[in-house]
């Protein structure tokens, strides 16, 4: 009888901490659960996170190589242009070496011409005389124009590799250089110049518009023709409408020469 009584008792005592051990468990079920979905959503997030940090890097990398592929353009391009200003320099110092003995040539004829002229030339020497001394006149007057022209593709080349070596700096244009507005388009804000490449206007210059005198607004230079160029008007700069036949002078005069 005692047996059983201890039988049924160790039972009770098992069932009372199975019942207690089921008991706690189901305590520590959602705080187990709500770890679980800490740790899923973590992974989660960190997972996110490396697959951006992976597009960013490969972004990155794309970018760098299109940059490094620019870096190599330009410097390629300031060599040539470097090149191309170096040739256009020896040319006019050339030029400047012929013009000099063109006009030593000219001066000799004529003083040739005068003291033949004294002392009783015939009419065929001294017409000779006039056409060589007319012939060096022309060869001057080309080789001038050939280095008024070789000048300003400098002036040109110099502004063009100021653009990679200061890209801040004003380019300068020629100090007489006048013209005037011949057309207006006011809704896009350009304007058409009558100068160009011949009165040596260089895309990117800057040049101020007024009007009798007074200051109405501020272009700065596009695209240059031989003869005309367009210009974009300069926000803040706008003192006064512009019209056609306002006049335009550099806003950062050369100096002379």
């Amino acid at each position: 009888m005692l047996i059983r009584i201890s039988l049924i008792v160790v039972i009770i005592a098992a069932l009372g901490a199975g019942v207690l051990g089921y008991l706690e468990v189901t305590k520590q079920i959602p705080d187990l659960t709500k770890q679980r979905d800490d740790e899923n959503s973590a992974k989660h997030q960190a997972l996110t996170e490396l697959d951006t940090t992976k597009k960013t890097l490969a972004k990155t990398k794309t970018e760098l190589t299109q940059t490094q592929g620019e870096l190599a353009d330009t410097k390629d391009q300031l060599t040539k242009a470097v090149a191309t200003a170096s040739k256009q320099t020896q040319r006019a110092n050339e030029l400047n070496d012929k013009l000099t003995q063109a006009t030593q040539d000219r001066d000799d004829a004529q003083s040739k011409l005068e003291a033949y002229t004294v002392i009783g030339l015939t009419a065929e020497q001294v017409n000779k005389l006039n056409k060589q001394y007319n012939d060096s006149l022309k060869a001057i007057q080309a080789i001038n124009d050939e280095k008024l022209v070789l000048l300003r593709t400098i002036t040109r080349l110099t502004n063009e590799l100021a653009k990679y070596i200061e890209p801040d700096q004003d380019i300068k244009l020629r100090a007489d250089l006048r013209g005037k507005i011949s057309v207006v388009d006011p809704k896009w804000e350009f304007v058409v110049l009558n100068v160009g490449l011949d009165q040596g206007v260089i895309s990117g210059g800057e040049l101020l518009v007024s009007r009798e005198g007074k200051l109405v607004a501020k272009v700065t230079v596009r695209t240059v023709e031989k003869d005309r160029c367009i210009a974009n008007l300069i926000p803040g700069w706008d003192f006064g409408q512009v019209v056609e036949g306002d006049d335009v002078c550099p806003a950062h005069p050369a100096p002379a020469s």
